[in-house]
């Protein structure tokens, strides 16, 4: 129970348990008063003091890590041997794109021959067996053309017939005007009088067996397979005593004027190269390109020359590249003698000869790393040089940005290394180098020196 509680008990119990309370109640108000009065100024300059003292400490600690700081050991020279690398010493010059592709052999005109009668084969040309060559003309099968020529016999017959009665009626209508003269009429005669609507029937019999005969000498020339062209023979479908119907496969054969090669061209080739384009409505661009094709097959080393003559309309959605037709001419004539002829459907591999290129700069393609960095020597050191690739084959790369006239390009593969290692050049003296990099061989007097500096 509190004073405070205490004091209204004594003043219900009466007058002196009042004053008793009274007096109890003085005294706790003075130790109250005084308590009041001394902690808080203890407090005050506690908060004064507190972050003096604080500060007091940071400063001795402070002074004494530097005052206890060790000595610096001094730096140990860089012993490590340099890099031995070869370099290319880049030079701008002409340059000319060579734009490697590939591609398969094809004819640029494929036939099947097809029989248009029927009958039974008699007779097979040597020309068409596989491979053989054949001229424009050449009878390269024959048919039992027996019924065919009877049939034009009996066609020359009713043609005969309807000539004969063609001229009878022209006789008849010819007399009948001569009657209806003799008879004293001054009007010209009727058609009827003058049988022209006969002669014209016999004019229109005459004009169906001339049709008849053109047909049956046309079934009897069918019975021959001619050549349509200069060619050679891909595939004999058809040989001796077998019977041919109509629309019966005789041979697949192709032309031997022109061979064709489909290339395909990557995007970033494309603008390196001149290609014919079509445009409608207007003149074609005259642009030839040459191109030289390589057989696996035969020689490798003797190309065979071409040209890209058509550039297609559209790209192939599968490979998603631009393809070109590349031609070469007369490739089984003069140009192959001496030479194994090239094959249909040979898998070849081309050069296509692009763009020349002035002031270009040319680095071996393995010098480049990632198709966006290389490694260069200056004064001894290493120095990695951000570039900007253009174009790119497998032996070399165009650079556009990066690397300039006389920069020695490190085309030893490096893989990753910092800028600022140490490099010798294959084939030059070290005396050499440390002349052209004087920073390189005193490194080690310049640590020595910069110690002893630290410890006086």
């Amino acid at each position: 129970m509190s004073n405070i509680d205490d004091y209204k008990l004594n003043l219900d119990q009466g007058p002196d348990a009042y004053a008793a309370s009274s007096d109890s109640l003085e005294g706790d108000n003075q130790i109250k008063t005084q308590k009041n009065g001394v902690f808080p100024a203890v407090q005050n300059n506690l908060k004064i003091a507190l972050p003096l003292f604080l500060i007091f400490l940071t400063i001795i600690a402070v002074i004494f890590f530097l005052v206890m700081q060790p000595e610096a050991a001094p730096r140990r020279p860089d012993l490590t041997p340099p890099l031995t690398v070869a370099v290319y010493d880049i030079q701008p010059q002409e340059f000319q794109i060579n734009v490697q592709s590939y591609g398969n052999i094809t004819p640029r005109t494929q036939s099947t021959l097809i029989s248009q009668v029927s009958g039974v084969v008699t007779e097979v040309s040597d020309n068409l067996r596989d491979g053989s060559f054949f001229n424009k003309g050449d009878v390269l099968l024959k048919m039992d053309d027996r019924n065919y020529v009877a049939d034009l016999k009996i066609s020359e017959a009713n043609l005969a017939e309807a000539r004969q009665a063609y001229s009878e009626e022209v006789a008849q209508s010819k007399q009948a005007e001569e009657d209806w003269a003799r008879l004293g009429n001054t009007e010209p005669p009727s058609d009827l009088v003058s049988r022209k609507p006969q002669q014209q029937a016999a004019r229109a019999r005459l004009a169906s067996a001339e049709a008849v005969l053109s047909r049956a000498q046309l079934e009897v020339d069918r019975a021959l397979i001619i050549a349509p062209f200069d060619g050679r023979i891909l595939n004999q479908m058809i040989d001796v005593g077998q019977v041919a119907g109509n629309n019966t496969e005789i041979a697949e054969i192709y032309a031997t004027d022109y061979i064709e090669i489909r290339l395909p061209l990557k995007d970033s080739d494309l603008k390196f190269i001149d290609l014919p384009e079509a445009y409608r409505g207007g003149d074609e661009n005259p642009a030839t390109t040459p191109v030289e094709i390589y057989s696996s097959l035969t020689d490798t080393t003797t190309p065979w020359v071409g040209s890209i003559v058509r550039t297609e309309s559209a790209i192939d959605t599968s490979s998603r590249q631009l393809h070109v037709v590349a031609q070469i001419d007369d490739p089984f004539g003069n140009v192959a003698v001496g030479r194994a002829p090239l094959k249909i459907g040979e898998y070849v591999t081309a050069n296509i000869k692009g763009k020349i290129i002035p002031d270009a700069i040319v680095v071996p393609a393995t010098s480049i790393y990632q198709d966006s960095y290389a490694y260069t020597v200056e004064d001894g050191l290493i120095k990695r040089r951000n570039v900007e690739i253009l174009w790119k084959n497998e032996t070399q790369a165009l650079v556009g940005s990066g690397l300039n006239d006389g920069d020695r390009l490190i085309t030893t593969t490096l893989g990753q290394i910092s800028s600022g290692t140490r490099a010798n050049v294959e084939g030059e003296s070290t005396d050499r180098q440390t002349r052209n990099n004087p920073t390189n061989s005193q490194e080690a007097q310049n640590d020595q020196s910069a110690s002893r500096r630290d410890r006086t």
